[in-house]
């Protein structure tokens, strides 16, 4: 979100220097073409009154004369025609001179050499001739840039009004012009630059101050999702709606984390306090049995025995999974590839007493998870627990521990069976606490197994997958994230 906020007011700020630089460099480039003009045109003032002032050949001579030290002086070409269109007088060389000479000689030819070429298109020499023996000066120049004109043209009338004899014809070479227009559009630019790196770095600290409030919030929020009721919101700076939003999301954190602490608290409590009465009724029991003669007495404290034996077996699956839930442990590095092995070893003689094959396949080695501590090995117990009950004699439990085929860093652990599996429609309720199928309610267990395993794996950041297995059967994924590598 910082990217995204802080590239949009960059593209802002930069569309701004834009609209500021570019009227201020096109300012100025119009403003320097004006007094080239205006210095120009003073000089084609002179000579015009010296062209009209001529009257001898010594008159003629001074005005020749006059021109030639100009053309040396500034690069210029100068041409004075009569009211005919004939030359009178001619000083320069070089691009300029060639401009000039063709503006007075031929209102249709391009003035080209290889220095540049006549400002405004093919006939503005032409056409500023005319206009001066019209009795009108030039009075606007092409706009000067750092990439032309090389040349302009202009022209000034030779006596006034009715009287004009003539008129007097300047190509003028840009090139000081031109370079102060090119060091001037690079100190906008440069100044535009520096004001749009300020400005950048000003709107990197406001975008900072205002979304470090939003992204503290955010990984609280995402450690809350995740199970760790002490997240909390601990930024104090940025705006003070945001603030408050901090202040107002602390409070509901402590309300709720308070309120599922009192709800796995009487949990555990609840459960912790049954078992020393249901040890004390499971005690006396014992100690009546030997006193019922055989028979329908016997047949129903046999029964009492069993249920007592269940209640208590639920009691220590409540109290695990108010452990688990607490959240009490930290994260660690385990080695799952290992786990895997030990709990498939310590398993095998129960599942060879079941007369149900336990095989691991594919276990890869070097497989290490960041979890709860013992995590894979407590979840792979519950799996195995439930397939030893469910599968019937004969059957097959397979155990594969890889990594995911998607190439991320997680480490799978499946076990596999070929028992009678579960309905497609009672799959997602494998994982809820409590829940079996109704045709398996006489099979010992508290329903508790599944639901502490799924717990265990998301507080770990891992999930549990249920899903049928080919031709029958079940098939259970483990998924745990890798630690992240050492820094």
């Amino acid at each position: 979100m910082r990217r995204r906020l802080l590239a949009v007011l960059m593209v802002l700020m930069g569309v701004a220097a834009l609209l500021l630089c570019v009227p201020l460099a096109d300012a100025y480039a119009r403003g320097r073409t004006e007094h080239l003009l205006l210095q120009r045109r003073s000089e084609a003032v002179r000579f015009a009154d010296l062209a009209d002032r001529m009257r001898t050949a010594a008159d003629r001579a001074e005005l020749s004369a006059e021109i030639r030290r100009y053309a040396q002086l500034y690069g210029a070409g100068v041409v004075v025609v009569d009211s005919a269109g004939a030359t009178v007088a001619r000083a320069g060389t070089g691009a300029a001179a060639e401009a000039a000479t063709s503006a007075a000689t031929d209102a249709d030819d391009v003035a080209d050499s290889g220095a540049g070429s006549v400002t405004g298109g093919p006939s503005e020499g032409a056409q500023a001739r005319r206009r001066a023996l019209t009795g009108r000066s030039t009075d606007r120049l092409p706009t000067l840039r750092p990439w032309g004109p090389r040349t302009v043209v202009l022209a000034e009338p030779v006596g006034r009004d009715e009287r004009v004899s003539g008129a007097v014809l300047m190509a003028v070479p840009t090139g000081a012009a031109r370079r102060d227009v090119t060091a001037r559009w690079s100190l906008i630019a440069a100044g535009a630059f520096g004001a749009f790196a300020a400005a950048a770095l000003v709107a990197a600290g406001i975008t900072r101050w205002l979304l470090r409030p939003v992204l503290d919030l955010d990984r609280a929020v995402g450690r809350l999702t995740a199970g760790s009721l002490q997240a909390r919101a601990v930024s104090a700076t940025g705006p003070p709606e945001l603030r408050r939003l901090r202040q107002h999301f602390n409070t509901m954190a402590e309300a709720l984390a308070d309120s599922i602490g009192r709800q796995r608290d009487f949990v555990a409590d609840a459960s912790h306090q049954l078992r020393n009465p249901l040890a004390t009724l499971v005690l006396q029991l014992e100690n009546v049995e030997p006193h019922i003669a055989p028979g329908p007495g016997l047949a129903e404290h046999g029964r009492a025995m069993d249920e007592a034996e269940r209640l208590e077996e639920l009691l220590d699956g409540l109290l695990a999974l108010a452990r688990v839930e607490s959240g009490a442990a930290e994260l660690g590095d385990e080695d799952v590839s290992r786990a895997v092995r030990d709990r498939v070893t310590a398993w095998t003689p129960v599942f060879h007493a079941t007369g149900v094959e336990l095989v691991a396949t594919g276990l890869a080695e070097g497989l290490r998870a960041r979890a709860l501590p013992d995590a894979a090995g407590r979840i792979l117990d519950a799996l195995l627990d439930n397939a030893v009950k469910f599968v019937p004699r004969g059957g097959r439990v397979e155990v594969r521990a890889a990594r995911a085929a998607d190439g991320s860093a997680v480490s799978v652990v499946r076990v596999a069976d070929d028992g009678p599996g579960v309905p497609q429609e009672q799959l997602p309720l494998l994982l809820r606490r409590f829940a079996r199928a109704p045709e398996h309610q006489n099979v010992p267990g508290s329903g508790l197994g599944l639901a502490i395993a799924d717990e265990i794996a998301r507080i770990s950041g891992g999930r549990l997958d249920v899903r049928g297995n080919e031709p029958h059967g079940l098939v259970v994924e483990l998924r745990l994230p890798s630690p992240p590598p050492p820094e």
